[in-house]
C-alpha cells in the first residue's frame, strides 16, 4: 500500500465583508484572492451603497447643483437662443431627479466605464486580463468613493453649503480652492487631483498588476494610463471649447 501524496492547503477564503475592509488595507489580497471571481453582486451592493448616499446627500449638493445648472444653462442659451423657458424649465426638472437618484445610474456606468479603461491598459500593457476580471478590480476600486461620500455628508454638517457653488468646493484636492466659475474642462481635469480620485487610481493600477502580473514598473504606468482615461471628458470639453472658441 503506498502513501497518497499530502493535499495542497486549500486557499483561505473570506466574505464579501472582509473584502470591504480589506480593500483598504490590504488590496493586493482581495484582487488575488478575487482573481477569477465575478463583480456583479459586488456592484449591485456598491450601487445600493453609494446611490443611497448621494440620496441621502441631497441636501448638500442640491444648492451645489442648482447653481452648476444655472451656470450651464446660461451657456446653452448662448450657444442655442431659441430654446424656450419651457425647455429650461424640462431641464431643470431632469436635473433634480439626476442630483437624487443619479448615483443608481451613474454608479454601475462609471464603474463599467472604467472596467472597459483597465481592460484597454491591460491590453496596452500586455496583461493577462479580462474583462470580467478588469470590470471586478474597478468595482473594487470604487470602495473610497464610499468614505469620500460620508465625508460630503460631515461637510453638510460643518460647512454651509448653501455658500458653495461648485462641487468641487467639496472635494479633498486642488479643486476645492479654485474658482467654480472658470472653464469645466479645465476644472474638471485639475478637480482629478484629489485625494480619494488618486486612491481610487491607485487601487486600480494595483489590481491590473495583480491580476494581470504586471511588474512594478508598469503597475505605475498602468497607473498613469488609467488617470488619463478618467481625465478623457475632461479634456473633450477642453478641445470642443477651444474648436467653438
Amino acid at each position: 500500500m503506498t502513501d497518497s501524496a499530502p493535499a495542497l492547503p486549500t486557499p483561505e477564503k473570506a466574505s464579501l465583508a472582509e473584502d470591504f475592509v480589506d480593500i483598504f488595507f490590504s488590496p493586493s489580497a482581495v484582487f488575488a484572492r478575487r482573481a477569477n471571481s465575478g463583480f456583479f453582486l459586488v456592484l449591485c451592493i456598491l450601487t445600493l451603497l453609494l446611490g443611497g448616499l448621494f440620496l441621502a446627500n441631497r441636501g448638500v449638493m442640491e444648492g451645489i447643483m442648482d447653481a452648476e445648472f444655472a451656470r450651464q444653462m446660461v451657456e446653452t442659451a448662448k450657444q442655442n437662443p431659441a430654446m424656450t423657458e419651457e425647455q429650461l424649465a424640462m431641464g431643470k426638472k431632469v436635473a433634480g431627479y439626476a442630483t437624487s437618484f443619479g448615483g443608481f445610474i451613474g454608479v454601475p456606468l462609471a464603474i463599467l466605464l472604467t472596467g472597459l479603461g483597465a481592460w484597454l491598459t491591460g491590453k496596452l500593457l500586455e496583461a493577462r486580463l479580462g474583462y470580467t476580471a478588469a470590470t471586478m478590480i474597478a468595482t473594487y476600486s470604487f470602495m473610497p468613493r464610499i468614505i469620500e461620500a460620508f465625508g460630503v455628508t460631515a461637510q453638510g454638517f460643518l460647512l454651509d453649503t448653501n455658500a458653495l457653488t461648485g462641487r468641487f468646493q467639496l472635494s479633498l484636492g486642488v479643486g476645492r480652492f479654485l474658482n467654480p466659475e472658470m472653464s469645466p474642462g479645465l476644472l474638471g481635469l485639475v478637480g482629478r487631483v484629489d485625494i480619494f480620485t488618486l486612491w481610487v487610481t491607485a487601487l486600480l493600477a494595483i489590481g491590473i498588476a495583480v491580476v494581470g502580473k504586471l511588474p512594478r514598473e508598469k503597475a505605475i504606468l498602468a497607473g498613469v494610463v488609467m488617470w488619463m482615461f478618467g481625465a478623457l471628458p475632461s479634456v473633450w470639453i477642453l478641445v470642443w471649447t477651444a474648436v467653438k472658441g
